[in-house]
């Protein structure tokens, strides 16, 4: 799958950058990157339009200068970007996301994960915090879905905290293609299916769904619906400034806030579907 890439020159940068954030989350951008001169924004290739950028209010407002590239980005081989800057990820004492080639330690929970082309080291605020909260819960006989599961490490963690049914669903063949070679390589088990939303086909008692605004906001809908009474969802890639409005959509749904956790402004929340 390959990206367009926004490359924003924003003066001045601190003022602005956030806003400027905020507003492109209102289209389908997937992942931003702070850079030094201001803001890099990534869309699937097939969302882009040519004038999308052109819609921004911000561009009218006299008291910022922005300016941007745009270029086509080739689909990132994640494991060579890895390798070369990758250390272990440890949350708590208890849980450990390493690579193959780093030297095992004794933890509760050792997860060996070659990223290929997935997103879903550890490294990133949202990952880190989804398993902050996975590590909280007792997932002894629960039924779970992994929704976006990118390289599956928060499924693979579920399993080993005994989830008794694991299903792991992407839109991105890589991913699912990582995801089961990364089963294998902790020994759990899982099924994997490449697709969205459409392709939740059971109900479950626990879904985690690590994507980004937009697309939990399109899908919630369809979370809820195929989340049992007493279940549990857990939510993730969206800011700070976004929690309101998830949280608005979730209550519409049916689903109830219990607490959310947040690092470098980036938010993972915890919802329950009550009877």
């Amino acid at each position: 799958m390959n990206y367009i890439a926004y490359h924003f020159q924003i003066e001045p940068k601190e003022e602005f950058t956030d806003m400027l954030l905020a507003e492109l989350s209102l289209f389908d951008f997937e992942t931003f990157e702070e850079t030094e001169q201001g803001l890099s924004a990534y869309i699937q290739e097939e969302l882009d339009e040519e004038d999308l950028v052109s819609q921004l209010n911000l561009l009218q407002n006299k008291e910022v200068s922005i300016s941007y590239k745009r270029e086509k980005v080739e689909t990132i081989n994640w494991n060579k970007e890895w390798e070369k800057n990758f250390s272990p990820i440890e949350v708590g004492s208890t849980c450990r996301v390493r690579a193959p080639f780093h030297e095992k330690k004794e933890v509760e929970f050792d997860i060996v994960i070659e990223p290929k082309m997935s997103f879903g080291t550890g490294h990133h605020a949202t990952t880190y915090q989804m398993i902050q909260l996975i590590l909280e819960e007792d997932w002894h006989s629960k039924k779970v879905l992994d929704m976006g599961c990118g390289t599956g490490v928060l499924g693979i963690l579920s399993s080993m905290k005994g989830a008794k049914e694991v299903t792991y669903i992407d839109i991105d063949d890589w991913c699912v293609e990582n995801t089961e070679e990364n089963l294998i390589r902790n020994q759990v088990k899982g099924k994997v299916i490449l697709g969205g939303a459409e392709k939740i086909n059971a109900n479950f008692d626990v879904i985690i769904a690590n994507i980004n605004r937009n697309i939990l906001l399109n899908d919630l809908a369809t979370y809820s619906a195929h989340l049992n009474e007493n279940g549990q969802i857990y939510l993730s890639g969206f800011y700070k400034e976004d929690l309101p409005i998830i949280r608005d959509e979730a209550s519409k749904q049916g689903l109830t806030f219990v607490k959310n956790v947040e690092k470098d402004n980036w938010i993972a929340a915890k919802f329950m579907k009550l009877c």
